[in-house]
C-alpha cells in the first residue's frame, strides 16, 4: 500500500508565522510596542524502538521563529533549533522535564515545560484508546491515547481509505485526528511505542465513519430591510408570500425524493430529501421585475449544485429558466442570483408563481434551504449618508490576529499628529448610493506606492479621490469601484496591496454607535489579519429628501387628471371638494428612516 506519514505536533502542526505587518510597520517598527510574545508553545517526542533511548523533540507555537531546548536531563546541555526543525538527544532510563523557549521575531520569549518518560519495557495500554466520530466535523475520527499508558511515550495511528494508509502520529494523553473522504466502515490500528524494541497494537474493526446529515447551526441572519425592498418566500426574517406550498406534487416523490420541515432548536427550515426536483407554489403572483436579487442559504453534506428556475407567466403560457450555483458540503452556501441571470435569458419576471429547484447529484442528497427572498438595494438612502472621518484618536487604526485586536499594531496619539494628511481625509456616502474618497492636496503615501520613507503626499492613483457606488446591507457595507476604499488603501478582502490586484470592490463590517455617527470598520485582509478602523461622521446624518408625515395639499388643484403629465384637462378639483373631502385630505402617507411605507 501506499504510505503517507505526517506528525501532528501535539493538537497541531504549527508552522512559525511572521504576521503580515503593513509597508509602515515595516519601515518603522511601531507596531514592535505592542507585538506579542510566541503562543501555543508545544513539542512532540518520538523515540527509536532500540533501547537506545535516541528522543527526537519536534517544538512548535504560533508566533516562534526558533526555539531553545533544555534536554532536562541535569547535564546541562541546550540546543537550539529553527521554527519547523527538530533535535536528537539521547536519554537514559527516567522520567524528565523538557523546557523550551519560543522566541519570536520581536525577541519576546514564552517558556513551557513538558515531562519526558524514557522506558526500555515493553509499553502497556492502560484503558483502551478512545476512537469516536468528531461532534461537529463531518466524517471526522477522533484518537485518543489516554494519560494511564505505562513504558510508553507516543503513539501511531494507521487510518486507511481506498489502499492509501495514512499514519498520524500523537504523545500519549493527546488527540490525533483524521478526515475520511467517505463515511463507512473501517479498521483503525494504534501502535503504543516507548524506548523498548517491542511495540504493542490495539484494532479496533468495523468501527464506523459517520457523517453529518443536517445543519448544527442555523444560516446566517437575514439584515434588516424595509418592506419595500423584499418579497420573502420563506424565513423568520420577513413577511412571507401568504398561501405559499412548499411541497406541491410534482411527482418527485417517483425520483425517491421527499419533503420536511426540519426544526434546528426551534429554528425552522425546509429540508428537501434525496432533492431530484422541487417545486414551491408561490401563494400569489409576483412581480419581481423591481428586485435585483434572489437570495436563499442551502445547507447539504451530499448535493454538489444547485438548479434554481423561475417560473413566469399563467394561464398554461409559463416560461422559465434555470440558474446553477455550486454547493460547499457540509456548510451553509448563502446565494444570491441577480435577476438579470434569468431576464439576460430572455425570462420575463413581472409574473412569477413557481420556483424550480433541481439537484445534482439527481436524489443523490438532502438539502436544507432557508432564508428565500427577492430584494433590492434600500428604497431609502442609508443611514451612513453623509461625509465621514477617521476619528481623531488613538486606536482608530490597528491590526491583530482576531476582529477588534490590535496586537500588531495600533496608532496612537502621536500617529493622530504624523498623519494628519490622512485624518483630514473623508469618505463621502451619497444619498443617491455613490460614494468618494475625498483626499485634497495630500494624504498618507506609503512604499508600496512609490515613496519611501512613508509620508505626506500627493494622492497616487487609482487611489485618488475615484468616484464609486456603494450598498449598504446589514452590518456590512460593500465600496464599489477600484481605488474606491475605507481606512487605508492596501487593505481589502484578497490581502494586501501591492501583494494582490487592486480590487474592483470591498465589502466591510460595520457596527454603528453614539446615535449613528460612530462607525467601527473590520475588514480581514487574508486568512487571520484583521484590520479595524474607526470613523466618525464630519456632521449631522443625511436624510432622505421624502422621510417624514405627507399630506395631500390643501387647495384646488391638488388632484388632477388629463392626458398629459401635468395636465388637468380631464378633472381637476375644487376649493369646495377639497373642503368637501376633508376625511381624505386629512390621510397621511409615512415614510419612515428603514425605507418602509405606511
Amino acid at each position: 500500500m501506499m504510505k503517507t506519514f505526517k506528525y501532528i505536533l501535539s493538537t497541531f502542526l504549527v508552522i512559525a508565522i511572521i504576521w503580515s505587518c503593513t509597508d509602515d510597520e515595516l519601515n518603522n517598527l511601531d507596531f514592535t510596542n505592542s507585538a506579542v510574545a510566541p503562543t501555543n508553545v508545544e513539542a512532540l517526542f518520538t523515540i527509536t524502538q532500540d533501547n537506545s533511548g535516541l528522543v527526537s523533540i519536534i517544538p512548535s507555537a504560533v508566533g516562534a521563529i526558533q526555539f531553545e531546548i533544555n534536554y532536562g536531563d541535569g547535564s546541562g546541555s541546550s540546543a537550539v533549533v529553527k521554527a519547523g526543525g527538530k533535535l536528537d538527544h539521547i536519554y537514559a532510563e527516567g522520567n524528565y522535564s523538557v523546557n523550551i523557549l519560543a522566541k519570536g521575531v520581536t525577541g519576546l520569549t514564552t517558556e513551557f515545560s513538558k515531562d519526558l518518560v524514557v522506558s526500555f519495557q515493553t509499553p502497556v495500554f492502560g484503558t483502551e484508546p478512545i476512537i469516536e466520530n468528531d461532534a461537529a466535523v463531518s466524517k471526522k475520527v477522533n484518537v485518543t491515547v489516554p494519560n494511564d499508558a505505562q513504558f510508553a511515550l507516543f503513539f501511531d495511528v494507521y487510518f486507511v481509505e481506498d489502499g492509501v494508509e495514512t499514519i498520524i502520529t500523537g504523545n500519549v494523553g493527546e488527540t490525533v485526528s483524521y478526515v475520511y473522504a467517505n463515511a463507512g466502515i473501517v479498521d483503525i490500528k494504534v501502535v503504543l511505542k516507548g524506548g523498548a524494541i517491542a511495540t504493542v497494537e490495539y484494532i479496533l474493526e468495523g468501527f464506523e465513519v459517520t457523517a453529518i446529515l443536517s445543519p448544527l447551526n442555523s444560516a446566517p441572519t437575514p439584515p434588516s430591510r424595509g418592506a419595500v425592498d423584499v418579497i420573502s418566500i420563506y424565513g423568520d426574517a420577513y413577511t412571507n408570500v401568504a398561501g405559499t406550498n412548499y411541497n406541491p406534487d410534482w411527482g418527485q416523490s417517483g425520483q425517491g425524493s421527499g419533503f420536511a420541515e426540519f426544526d434546528l432548536n426551534g429554528d425552522k427550515m425546509l429540508q428537501y430529501i434525496n432533492l431530484s426536483y422541487q417545486g414551491i407554489g408561490i401563494g400569489e403572483t409576483i412581480d419581481v421585475s423591481g428586485m435585483e436579487f434572489l437570495h436563499m442559504d442551502v445547507w447539504t453534506s451530499a448535493v454538489t449544485v444547485l438548479e434554481t428556475s423561475l417560473i413566469n407567466g399563467v394561464d398554461g403560457n409559463s416560461t422559465e429558466a434555470p440558474v446553477l450555483r455550486d454547493l460547499t458540503a457540509d456548510n451553509w452556501t448563502s446565494i444570491n442570483i441577480p435577476i438579470s441571470e434569468y431576464t439576460d435569458q430572455g425570462l420575463t419576471v413581472d409574473q412569477i408563481f413557481q420556483l424550480k429547484l433541481v439537484g445534482t447529484p439527481w436524489a443523490g442528497g438532502t438539502v436544507f434551504v432557508d432564508n428565500i427572498y427577492f430584494y433590492k438595494a434600500p428604497s431609502a438612502p442609508s443611514i451612513l449618508a453623509g461625509i465621514w472621518k477617521l476619528a481623531p484618536e488613538a486606536g482608530a487604526l490597528k491590526v491583530g490576529p482576531s476582529p477588534g485586536n490590535g496586537d500588531w499594531w495600533t496608532s496612537d496619539a502621536q500617529a493622530v499628529i504624523d498623519r494628519a494628511c490622512l485624518f483630514d481625509d473623508t469618505y463621502v456616502f451619497g444619498s443617491d448610493g455613490s460614494f468618494q474618497n475625498i483626499l485634497g492636496a495630500d494624504t498618507w503615501i506609503e512604499p508600496w506606492q512609490g515613496v519611501d520613507p512613508e509620508a505626506c503626499g500627493t494622492p497616487v492613483a487609482p487611489h485618488n479621490e475615484t468616484a464609486g457606488a456603494f450598498t449598504h446591507l446589514g452590518n456590512s457595507v460593500t465600496i464599489n469601484g477600484a481605488g474606491s476604499y475605507l481606512g487605508l488603501p492596501k487593505v481589502n478582502n484578497a490581502g494586501e496591496l501591492p501583494n494582490v490586484d487592486v480590487p474592483t470592490s470591498i465589502t466591510y463590517d460595520i457596527t454603528l454607535s453614539d446615535n449613528d455617527n460612530t462607525m467601527t470598520v473590520l475588514i480581514e485582509a487574508g486568512a487571520g489579519v484583521f484590520w479595524t478602523y474607526i470613523l466618525v461622521r464630519d456632521g449631522a446624518a443625511v436624510s432622505s429628501p421624502i422621510e417624514g408625515t405627507w399630506k395631500l395639499a390643501n387647495e384646488a388643484g391638488s388632484l388632477k387628471v388629463g392626458p398629459a403629465p401635468d395636465n388637468l384637462t380631464w378633472w381637476s378639483i375644487s376649493a369646495d371638494d377639497v373642503a368637501g373631502r376633508a376625511c381624505f385630505y386629512d390621510d397621511t402617507y409615512v415614510f419612515n428612516a428603514d425605507g418602509s411605507f405606511q
